[in-house]
C-alpha cells in the first residue's frame, strides 16, 4: 500500500494528475479503435491544452507515459485486425467454453475456440436425448465438425443494432453453422476452462434444483446468466426501466467482499494480509460472474480502495487497468456505461446527506447524468426509473441477493424451493406495474457528437448550478438539444429493413407520421415441444428500435395494405411499445377473421381506407388508388397509395402483383411515377413489363429480405427494371433505405451495393 502512494507521490512532481492522463488516454483509446474524426480533433485538442498547461518540467516524463499507454493501445488495435485477418477458411474442430452454453428450443449456441481464434458457434440438436445431454454438461468439450463459416450480421437499419461489431468487441470474427458432430472428447482451455466450468457446473445446479422463476433470479444474481426463458420478464424489465438491477457490480461486489473479509478475519487471518488474501477470491469471483468489465471495473475499485486510493485517483487507474485487461470492453454498450456510472459517483459527494436522502440523490444523479449515453445506445428513458430502483434495489440488493446467497449454500445439502412463490408474487407485480403506468419516454438517439456536447452541456450545468442565469442558459441549450434529436425537423421516407416483408416510415417536418405495414416473419409448420423455444418479434429488431432512434413515440396513421404475415404480423408488438393513432386497411382485409381479431386485440381505431381517401403528410397527400372494390384481403387486395412528396411521384404498392397492375392501369392509364415501391418484393409475378412501361419510373425500391428462400428478387423483375432504364436500391444488400430533405430528397442506405 505505502510503495503504491510512494509511488503516485512520486510521480506528481514529474508528470500532470493521474486523472488527466487518463482522460488523454481515455480520448487516444476511443479514437483508434471507433477511427471517428470528431473523437481525433478531441484527442489532439485536449493533449495541445494539456501540454499548454502544464509545467515544463513535466513534458519529460508525462510524454514518456503517454507514449507509453498510446503505444500499447495502437499495438492491441493492430493485434486486433491482425486476429481477424488471420482468420482460417475452414474449421473442423472447436473446443467448447461451458459456461458460454444457451439452449434454446432445438438450437444451442455457445462460443468456442480454435487455434487462437474465438467463434461464436451454432447447432441444431438432432434428437431431445441429445439437448438434455449438452443442457447438463458442464465440461469443456472438443467437438469434431462439420460446418460453415459465416460472417456476422452487419448493421441493416440506420443507428440500428451492429452484430458484427459487437462481436469484435468480444475477439470474435466469424460465425460457425455447425452441421454435424462425429465426436466428442474433454477439451483443454486450461485454468480459464477450469472456472468456466465452475461456472457452468453451479448454472447447471441450479437449473435442475430450483424452479422457475426464482433459477432465473438465483443464476442471474449470482452468477451474472439469465436464460433465454427469462426473456419475457426480461423485457418487462427494461421497460421499466430496471434490467441494471441483474447487471453484476457495485452492491452485489460489495456484498461479496465484504463477506468473504468477514470470514477471512473470525478464521484469524491476518489483518496486514487481507489484500494478498482477498485478491484470488477476487479473480475467482470475477470469473463466476462471466467476466463482465461491470464487475471487474467494482473488483478494480474495491481493491485500489482498500490500498487507500480514493474518488478521481481510484477511478482514473481502474479505467487504465480495463484498457490493459480487456483492450475492447469498454467500446460495448455495458462498458461504457459502467464507465459513465463510476464517473458520476467519483464526482459527487453525497457523505454530509442523511442516508436515505444520499441514496435517492445518488439515484437521481446517475439517472439524469447518464441520459445522453442511455439515449445514444436505447433511444428512450423510463421516468418511472428512479423511484422503482430506488425500491426494487432495496429488495434485490439487502434482501434478495443475501438470501439467494444462503440457499444456494444450502441447496448443497437440501433446495429450498418453497419461497418459490415469492418470486412468483414479485413477477405477478412488475408486470401489473408495467401494464398500468405510463410507456417510456422514446427521446430519439444523438449523433455521437450531440452525445458529447449533452455530456459536456450536463457536467457544466452540474458545476455550475448556484449561478442562476448560467443555469438557466444551459438548461434552454440543453431542452434545444432533445428537442433537435426528438424533431430532427427534417421530411422523410424510409423503408426499413425488416427482412423477407415490408415497413414504410414517414414523416414531414410538423411530426406527422405514417407507417405503411409493420413487418413479420413468416413461420411454417409446427415443432415438437422439444424443439420450441423463444423467439424475439422481429420489430423488436427492426422497426420499433427504428422508431425509436428517430424519437418517434406514435404513429399517426398505420396503414396495412394487405393481411399477409410479412406485412401485418408484428402488429401487436408494435401496438404494445408505439401509440397508434388510427389504423387504416381495405375493406376486403375485414373479410379475413384471424386479422380481426388481430386488430381488435390492438386496442387501436380502425377505420377503412378505399379508393379516393387521402392521407395528409408533407403539406400535400397520399391518395389510396386502389383497390376499386371490396376483395380477399390479399396480394391483388393490397392498398396502392400515391402522392407527389417534395417535388418526387411515390407509388406505394404493397405486394400487388400483374392482374393488380393491370386493374390499376384501367382506373389510371396516365399515371406519372418517379419513385415505385415495388410490388411483392420483386417477385416475377409482380412489375409486369406493361406496368412499368405506363408508369415510367426512375427508381424502384425493392424491400426483400438477404438470402430469402423466395429468391426475390427475381432475376426476371430486376431485368424488367434493366429494360426501363430505372435505378434499383434493395435492402437486401444495401440495408434500409432513406430520403431526407426540406425542399429536395436526398437518399441514403446503410451499405452500398455488394
Amino acid at each position: 500500500m505505502k510503495k503504491l502512494k510512494t509511488l503516485l507521490q512520486w510521480t506528481k512532481g514529474r508528470c500532470i494528475s493521474l486523472p488527466h492522463v487518463t482522460l488523454l488516454v481515455l480520448l487516444f483509446y476511443y479514437a483508434s479503435f471507433v477511427n471517428h474524426p470528431y473523437l481525433w480533433g478531441g484527442c489532439l485538442f485536449a493533449c495541445f491544452l494539456a501540454y499548454w498547461r502544464m509545467p515544463k518540467k513535466c513534458y519529460g516524463f508525462t510524454s514518456f507515459v503517454l507514449l507509453t499507454c498510446f503505444a500499447f493501445i495502437l499495438w492491441q488495435s493492430f493485434q486486433a485486425k491482425q486476429k481477424e485477418a488471420q482468420v482460417p477458411e475452414q474449421v473442423s474442430q472447436v473446443t467448447l467454453i461451458p459456461d458460454t452454453v444457451t439452449v434454446n428450443g432445438d438450437r444451442l449456441s455457445f462460443r468456442g475456440s480454435d487455434q487462437g481464434q474465438t467463434y461464436q458457434v451454432f447447432y441444431q440438436f438432432q434428437n431431445p436425448q441429445e439437448k438434455r445431454w449438452f443442457e447438463e454438461n458442464f465440461h469443456s468439450l472438443k467437438l469434431q465438425v462439420t460446418a460453415k463459416l459465416e460472417m456476422p450480421e452487419r448493421q441493416r437499419n440506420f443507428q440500428g443494432y451492429d452484430y458484427r461489431n459487437y462481436l469484435r468487441t468480444q475477439g470474435i470474427y466469424r460465425i460457425l453453422q455447425i452441421r454435424s458432430i462425429s465426436s466428442i472428447d474433454r477439451g483443454n482451455l486450461g485454468v480459464r476452462g477450469v472456472l468456466a466450468e465452475w461456472r457452468r457446473a453451479c448454472i447447471v445446479h441450479i437449473q435442475k434444483h430450483f424452479p422457475a422463476p426464482m433459477q432465473h433470479y438465483m443464476t442471474g444474481l449470482l452468477f451474472g446468466y439469465l436464460d433465454k426463458s427469462f426473456d419475457e420478464m426480461s423485457e418487462i424489465y427494461t421497460s421499466l426501466g430496471i434490467i441494471h438491477l441483474f447487471a453484476l457490480s457495485g452492491m452485489q461486489v460489495g456484498f461479496f467482499l465484504a463477506a468473504f473479509r468477514f470470514c477471512y478475519l473470525r478464521l484469524g487471518g491476518y489483518r496486514d494480509w487481507l489484500f494478498w488474501g482477498q485478491l484470488p477470491f477476487a479473480v475467482l469471483y470475477g470469473a463466476l460472474t462471466g467476466g463482465t468489465v461491470s464487475v471487474l471495473r467494482s473488483l478494480t475499485q474495491s481493491q485500489l480502495s482498500f490500498l487507500g486510493l480514493r474518488s478521481w485517483d481510484n477511478l482514473a487507474l481502474t479505467v487504465l487497468v480495463l484498457i490493459g485487461l480487456m483492450p475492447q470492453s469498454l467500446l460495448t454498450a455495458g462498458g461504457v456505461l459502467s464507465l459513465a456510472y463510476a464517473f458520476i459517483l467519483s464526482s459527487c459527494d453525497w457523505e454530509k446527506w442523511p442516508k436515505m436522502t444520499a441514496l435517492a440523490m445518488e439515484i437521481v444523479t446517475i439517472s439524469l447524468g447518464a441520459l445522453p449515453i442511455l439515449l445514444y445506445y436505447y433511444g428512450i428513458y423510463q421516468p418511472l426509473s428512479i423511484p422503482l430502483t430506488a425500491l426494487f434495489s432495496f429488495v434485490f440488493d439487502l434482501l434478495m441477493l443475501p438470501g439467494l446467497t444462503l440457499l444456494f449454500i444450502l441447496s448443497c445439502v437440501y433446495p429450498v424451493t418453497q419461497v418459490n412463490g415469492s418470486f412468483k408474487l414479485l413477477e405477478h407485480v412488475l408486470t401489473f406495474i408495467e401494464k398500468n403506468t405510463i410507456r417510456p419516454l422514446v427521446l430519439g438517439k444523438p449523433s455521437l457528437l450531440l452525445c458529447l456536447l449533452l455530456l459536456i452541456l450536463l457536467g457544466l450545468l452540474l458545476d455550475f448550478w448556484s449561478k442562476k442565469s448560467l443555469r438557466l442558459s444551459l438548461g434552454i441549450v440543453l431542452v434545444v438539444l432533445f428537442f433537435s434529436v426528438k424533431w430532427p425537423l427534417t421530411n422523410e421516407v424510409t423503408i426499413i429493413d425488416v427482412g423477407q416483408g415490408d415497413s414504410i416510415f414517414l414523416r414531414d417536418m410538423r411530426g406527422k407520421t405514417i407507417l405503411i405495414d409493420t413487418g413479420g416473419k413468416v413461420t411454417f409448420g409446427s415443432k415438437d415441444p422439444w424443439r420450441s423455444g423463444t423467439s424475439t418479434p422481429n420489430a423488436q429488431k427492426t422497426v420499433i428500435p427504428y422508431l425509436q432512434a428517430r424519437g418517434v413515440g406514435k404513429i399517426d396513421q398505420l396503414v396495412l395494405t394487405h393481411t399477409d404475415t410479412d406485412h401485418v404480423g408484428d402488429l401487436l408488438e408494435l401496438a404494445k411499445n408505439v401509440k397508434i393513432g388510427e389504423i387504416l386497411v381495405s375493406p376486403g382485409s375485414l373479410t379475413q377473421k384471424d386479422f380481426v381479431q388481430t386488430l381488435k386485440a390492438s386496442g387501436s381505431r380502425v377505420n377503412i381506407l378505399q379508393a379516393g381517401g387521402r392521407l395528409a403528410i408533407m403539406g400535400t397527400y397520399l391518395e389510396c388508388l386502389y383497390p376499386q372494390r371490396t376483395g380477399d384481403g390479399g396480394n391483388n387486395d393490397s392498398l396502392v397509395l400515391y402522392g407527389s412528396l417534395l417535388g418526387q411521384r411515390f407509388l406505394f404498392t404493397g405486394d400487388l402483383e400483374a392482374e393488380g397492375e393491370q386493374q390499376l392501369l384501367q382506373t389510371y392509364p396516365n399515371l406519372p411515377v418517379d419513385i415505385l415501391k415495388a410490388g411483392h418484393h420483386g417477385s416475377k409475378g409482380s412489375s409486369s413489363p406493361e406496368f412499368l412501361k405506363a408508369i415510367k419510373a426512375k427508381l424502384a425500391l425493392v424491400s426483400a429480405g438477404k438470402n430469402n428462400r423466395y429468391q426475390h428478387p427475381h432475376l426476371e423483375t430486376l431485368e424488367r427494371f434493366q429494360a426501363q432504364q430505372m435505378a434499383v436500391l434493395r435492402t437486401d444488400q444495401q440495408g434500409a433505405i432513406r430520403f431526407t430533405g426540406w425542399t429536395h430528397w436526398h437518399i441514403e442506405t446503410v451499405h452500398e451495393a455488394e
